[in-house]
């Protein structure tokens, strides 16, 4: 059986207890060793093989779980964050189906709620943003030109860039020429639940900038709107005295 879990975005106990025990039960765990945190393998038993996959292709991964397959033996894929989002899963498990592999899939937690966590921030304020954008520039990864950081920031809503950091001059100018004000809030969380995270406020007029004061070129979310500065927004209904519930009639 294959089991791919998602390790979480930094701190070791931050994965689930069900992707632990799955990593404690393992005979070989197969990590995304350029960003899960090797903390995470003091979980492994201590007979489980060890597979570091930032130095492998995908075809030397796909080789450790059939032939670790052959042998009945249980392999933990880890992967970081939340591998839903840039995890690379579904080539791997389009290879298993073809096979006829079994396996299966825990979530984690994903960096954008680590990041959240970090700035003690909501990402949907009522009256200021209900709408979450996931999304990164396009690298050596493309991106479709409707999914382009220009054309999504348009609605203005919150936005969250994955694997930009180091391409912050040109996200800058996309955000601002598809709509942002250059004065509009954001922020650079750089290794959200890690030990060594560090987060910065800044304006989308000066991301760039502010990653190059503080050194950070990789390894950090970019979080745009005026959900980052959790200030204007208006009460919850759900939670307001003269709104009935199902639970809870409404009250003068």
């Amino acid at each position: 059986m294959i089991h791919f879990v998602g390790a979480g975005c930094g701190a070791a106990d931050l994965i689930t207890v069900r992707g632990q025990r799955l990593v404690s039960e393992a005979d070989v765990v197969i990590y995304a060793g350029s960003l899960v945190n090797p903390d995470l393998l003091t979980y492994a038993g201590p007979d489980a093989k060890i597979y570091n996959s930032a130095e492998m292709t995908l075809e030397e991964v796909l080789d450790v779980m059939f032939e670790a397959e052959s042998n009945g033996l249980d392999t933990v894929r880890l992967h970081t964050g939340d591998p839903c989002l840039y995890g690379a899963i579904r080539e791997q498990m389009d290879a298993l189906d073809a096979k006829g592999i079994r396996y299966d899939y825990t979530p984690g937690v994903s960096a954008f709620c680590g990041a959240a966590a970090a700035l003690n921030m909501e990402y949907t304020l009522p009256n200021v943003s209900q709408s979450v954008v996931i999304t990164r520039m396009a690298g050596r990864t493309p991106v479709p030109e409707r999914e382009s950081v220009r054309a999504f920031a348009a609605h203005k809503a919150t936005m969250v860039l994955f694997l930009s950091t180091g391409l912050l001059e040109k996200t800058q100018a996309e955000l601002i020429a598809g709509g942002y004000e250059p004065d509009t809030p954001a922020a650079i969380v750089y290794k959200a639940t890690w030990p060594d995270e560090r987060t910065f406020l800044c304006t989308v007029g000066t991301l760039a900038q502010c990653a190059r004061e503080n050194a950070v070129k990789k390894t950090a979310l970019i979080i745009v709107g005026e959900t980052v500065r959790q200030s204007g927004y208006a009460r919850s209904q759900l939670y307001d005295p003269a709104f009935a519930t199902e639970f809870r009639p409404a009250k003068e």
